[in-house]
């Protein structure tokens, strides 16, 4: 089986090829059958946010596609970044300066303070409407400095009070296991064989 992949983070690709291959479905991402066109972001959940993507990128070529839209939600900032979480030092920003006005908003926050989860919303999209949706979580609190070079996104900053390191620092293999990307497309998988196979 074939799922198209509606995002081109390659972060996420290799995390959602990973938890897929078990299952015996291959993911392509959009671009490579010549989707290109960068959809907006501009809903108020992650929910929101995967199905702009899903349903852009089904409709425009036919096929079941997949997207997730996740991020940091932190307590001492009311959820934020939330949604904008790739975005938070703004538009144009990476990685690096995303983590960095984090922590700079987090200075005077006290450790046991700076709880924070990552969430994920994935959901998969028919050309002919049907959805899937799961979701998954993963508590932890936010590090005083970056740590680790493994991951991507907030990972070098999210630390987990056990084992007592960040995602940054999981091999592979154990962020799979515990991620909210994880969490979520193992939910997913439950129905996906089926749902690719037309019926509901």
């Amino acid at each position: 089986m074939e799922l198209v992949l509606a995002s081109g983070n390659p972060g996420k690709l290799a995390e959602i090829k990973a938890l897929c291959a078990p299952m015996g479905i291959e993911v392509v991402t959009a671009a490579s059958l010549g989707f290109t066109e960068d959809v907006a972001e501009t809903g108020d959940t992650f929910e929101d946010n995967a199905r702009l993507k899903a349903v852009a990128v089904s409709q425009a070529l036919g096929r079941p596609a997949l997207a997730d839209d996740s991020g940091l939600v932190v307590a001492a900032l009311d959820g934020a970044p939330g949604v904008h979480s790739a975005r938070f030092a703004g538009e144009q920003a990476d990685d690096a300066a995303n983590n960095a006005k984090l922590l700079d908003a987090l200075k005077d926050v006290a450790p046991e303070e700076r709880g924070a989860a990552f969430v994920c919303v994935m959901l998969c999209r028919r050309p002919d409407g049907a959805e899937l949706i799961a979701s998954g979580r993963l508590e932890g609190r936010i590090a005083n400095q970056p740590a680790g070079q493994g991951g991507f996104g907030y990972d070098p900053v999210f630390w987990l009070p056990e084992p007592g390191i960040t995602v940054a620092q999981l091999e592979p293999g154990r962020k799979n296991a515990i991620s909210h990307r994880g969490q979520a497309l193992r939910e997913l998988a439950q129905g996906l064989g089926e749902f690719l196979g037309g019926r509901t």
